[in-house]
Parts: structure tokens; C-alpha cells; sequence
């Protein structure tokens, strides 16, 4: 079955970096694009960025020129370096196939202190 695993989340203030993973197993990972999501408090839940199978990457307005998306294939692993947090960034994120799958991980907070 899908099994996503996240991890790397924590608290950092404003400026820092922080670098996410995502661990995936149960379906064929080098053949499926990927998305980190994240969810603040009272909001629905966003695409923050995604890549396809090939390497593409592409990124939110919002996290443009800050954030970046990568995949190792080999490891079934993505990543999401985060560069110059804002507090806005606070929330929790998840990785999942893009479009999103049914099967949700348990997510990893990042809190981004002002």
C-alpha cells in the first residue's frame, strides 16, 4: 500500500531554511510526479510545489524564489528546501502524487517565528 513519510519540519525564525523529505513506497515513485502540500491552521490545504516524473519542477507564486522541489529516484525520496521562511509559511506539510492521491502521511510541522 502507499506509505508517504515526512519529515524534516521544526521550528526556525524568520529568514532561516529549513529542508523537508518525503519518504514514498507502495507505487512505482520514479514514474509518478509529486507535490508538497502544506495546511495552516483555519485553511484548506495547498499545493506549495510540485515535479514531474522527468525532473520539472514548478513552484507557487507564493514560495517562488524560495522554495524548491527535488527527487532522488534511485532513494523513492522528494525534497523541499525552504529558503528565507516567513511566518506566513507556518504549517503542516505533506507530500503526496500530484495530483494528490486518496492516502494522506502524517505530515510535518514547520512553524516560522517573526
Amino acid at each position: 500500500q502507499v506509505q508517504l513519510v515526512e519529515s524534516g519540519g521544526g521550528l526556525v525564525q524568520a529568514g532561516g531554511s529549513l529542508r523537508l523529505s518525503c519518504a514514498a513506497s507502495g507505487f512505482t515513485f520514479s514514474s509518478t510526479a509529486m507535490g508538497w502540500y502544506r495546511q495552516a491552521p483555519g485553511k484548506q490545504r495547498e499545493l506549495v510545489a510540485f515535479i514531474t516524473s522527468g525532473g520539472v519542477a514548478n513552484v507557487a507564486d507564493s514560495v517562488k524564489g524560495r522554495f524548491t522541489i527535488s527527487r532522488d529516484n534511485g532513494q523513492n525520496t522528494v525534497y523541499l528546501q525552504m529558503n528565507s521562511l516567513k511566518p506566513e509559511d507556518t504549517a503542516v506539510y505533506y507530500c503526496n502524487t500530484a495530483p494528490n492521491g486518496a492516502y494522506w502521511g502524517q505530515g510535518t510541522q514547520v512553524t516560522v517565528s517573526s
